[in-house]
């Protein structure tokens, strides 16, 4: 289940709890509390292993890219070999080698610029969904903690 879905599971338990009378503390069923952190607990580590296997995703890419690149460098390299029998065709030759070496490193670039990009934004999503899990767990255990307090005074 998504952290976030836990998270607004826990909030409308929270908001749905009954009021402690003559005072703003809710009561909360504390086994139903504890059971959605415990499946927050199990969420997150699948979270972590799906960003995980982004950045594996973003390095098989790379590695990829650098592969397109090196293979049209060695045709470029065969082509120009080919072609040194005259001086015009061995000059359009390189030319020609120097626009598929640019071509390939453009593409390189953008490849792993795209993969970089993508990466980041699963990270920075992953992050976001950890930081409102935190701060629902400190709001749960802040409501808790009042919840105590009021009980034992």
């Amino acid at each position: 289940m998504d952290v976030l879905v836990l998270i607004d599971k826990l909030d409308d338990q929270i908001h749905n709890a009954k009021p402690v009378p003559l005072t703003d503390q809710v009561r909360v069923d504390k086994e139903e509390v504890y059971d959605i952190l415990d499946q927050m607990r199990a969420t997150i580590p699948e979270e972590i292993k799906q960003a995980r296997w982004i950045v594996k995703e973003r390095q098989e890419m790379l590695a990829e890219a650098k592969r397109e690149a090196e293979r049209i460098l060695k045709e470029a390299r065969e082509e120009q070999a080919r072609l040194i029998s005259a001086e015009e065709v061995v000059k359009q030759a390189e030319r020609q080698a120097e626009e598929i070496v640019e071509e390939a490193r453009t593409r390189e670039r953008e490849i792993r610029l795209g993969a970089e990009d993508y990466a980041d934004d699963i990270l920075n999503t992953l992050e976001v969904n950890l930081t409102k899990f935190t701060a629902a767990v400190q709001r749960g255990r802040d409501r808790l903690a009042g919840r105590e307090e009021a009980e034992v005074g």
